[in-house]
């Protein structure tokens, strides 16, 4: 055993009150498996005379029966340590006491044992002290079901009732919720997005503490805010974006929601506000971060088209190429990336868009829209009815229920849809007699047209005979 060790280990108490062994918690709350690698990492610094434990999201999943998507690992051994231990690892935050274990083609974060300093950017401790205490550690973490820790050895250590509030289906904070979101603003945010994955409630002293520190997250970065935005909307539960409403986590990262939900919908075919509508419609189409943020942005332009006639109906002329634009913007301050946000803006300036009911109409949206999106439209459009009052509801979906025959019978019959189905390229007309230039794309247009018409023209013979 080492010097550091042995200091270790004589001087670190945890507890026994903190330990709930196997047998101590029922079945039905004791699913950890530890993958192969993450027991090599724990058995190798037990071995070396080192505490060492899975903790936070990955025992939270298992006790849930759910699959981590990570294993981490927190330990007594310093950070030089852990590198004396393993053949490779890289130092993913080595000032802060991480360091990232490789084991083939998998990395796996390993943390000292710390203890947090004085936060001055609502993220980042302006210094971190490594402790010999696993309770210490556990104190930092921001909710009582991610503060606990396990291994085979010790079974449980549940030092903050983290047990008791995955029973309870609660979000609470380890110890004042206060201190923990002004450590860490992102935490609030969090907090919503668990209750949006696990369908928990929010303990009620830390939703108040999100309510007064709510404005603290202006001082967060676009990226991070982003990053749990999307977590949030494709969670089994998006609905649970009204909590970031209610407690006032919209106003200062996304104010053009806010506006949704406070804009009523008086017409037939609605029984919600716009921003009712919008977390419905999230409800009801597949959790797709492309096709949740669609149904997310699809009608924020309502409220800036809301016209009233003189029955007091309400009604959102042109509110598709408004929301496209507030999508736009608000992607573009969140820092998604170009890809994203050229998918989202499109479907959501298309969602309202009316397909005439024939083969050739279904051609035409088609081509406008775009291959590889038009597909998307289908199960928006859905998504839209079903979160609407249900007034000719039946016709509605009798009629996208038709278009989607239509475009599936075009598909199978392999109809030319885009420049890139058309039976001549530029290279044909060039061959064929035309200068190179920009007629020649006009002509493809012009080609591409008369076999949206009729696709039986799409044949080189017919194709060279218009030109």
């Amino acid at each position: 055993m080492t010097a550091e060790a042995a200091q270790i280990a004589a001087g670190a108490v945890i507890f026994t009150a903190l330990f709930l062994s196997k047998e101590a918690i029922t079945e039905e709350w004791m699913n950890i498996k530890l993958p192969e690698k993450v027991e090599y990492i724990i058995d190798t610094l037990q071995n070396a005379g080192y505490e060492a434990y899975a903790v936070g999201g990955c025992v939270r999943d298992s006790i849930l029966g759910r699959e981590p998507d990570d294993w981490d690992v927190t330990t007594s051994a310093k950070p030089t340590s852990v590198k004396a231990l393993f053949a490779r690892t890289v130092d993913t935050g080595i000032q802060h006491g991480t360091v990232t274990v490789m084991l083939g083609k998998e990395g796996f974060e390993v943390t000292t044992y710390r203890i947090d300093g004085e936060y001055e950017d609502c993220r980042h401790p302006k210094e971190v002290t490594f402790t010999a205490s696993l309770r210490e550690d556990l104190r930092r973490r921001d909710f009582t079901i991610n503060a606990m820790a396990y291994n085979e050895r010790d079974g449980l250590v549940d030092a903050f009732g983290g047990i008791q509030d995955l029973q309870k289906k609660r979000i609470r904070c380890v110890g004042q919720a206060r201190e923990r979101f002004t450590e860490d603003a992102l935490r609030m945010m969090r907090a919503v997005r668990f209750s949006a994955q696990l369908g928990f409630e929010i303990e009620e002293e830390t939703k108040a503490a999100i309510e007064c520190l709510a404005p603290s997250l202006r001082n967060v970065s676009a990226e991070r805010i982003q990053t749990e935005l999307v977590k949030l909307v494709t969670s089994p539960h998006p609905d649970r974006f009204r909590i970031a409403y209610e407690t006032g986590i919209t106003a200062v990262i996304f104010p053009e929601f806010d506006a949704a939900m406070k804009m009523p919908q008086n017409h037939p075919h609605h029984k919600y506000s716009v921003g009712e509508h919008i977390l419905h419609s999230m409800e009801a189409i597949a959790a797709d971060k492309v096709l949740r943020l669609v149904m997310l942005f699809h009608d924020l332009g309502k409220p800036l088209c809301r016209t009233v006639d003189e029955n007091g109906v309400d009604h959102f002329k042109g509110h598709a190429a408004v929301s496209a634009e507030i999508a736009e913007n608000v992607m573009r301050r969140l820092k998604f990336d170009n890809d994203t946000k050229n998918k989202v803006t499109k479907l959501v300036f298309y969602h309202d868009y009316h397909i005439a009911e024939t083969p050739k109409g279904v051609r035409r949206a088609a081509n406008k829209i775009g291959t590889e999106l038009f597909p998307l439209l289908f199960p928006i459009k859905r998504a839209d009815i079903a979160a609407q009052s249900g007034y000719m509801e039946s016709e509605k979906l009798a009629a996208l229920t038709y278009l989607e025959a239509l475009y599936q019978e075009i598909l199978e019959a392999e109809e030319c849809l885009s420049l890139k189905d058309l039976a001549v390229t530029g290279r044909d007309l060039i061959d064929a007699g035309m200068q190179p230039g920009r007629e020649i794309g006009e002509k493809l247009s012009e080609l591409l047209e008369l076999v949206l018409e009729k696709p039986e023209r799409n044949t080189k013979e017919y194709l060279l005979t218009q030109i």
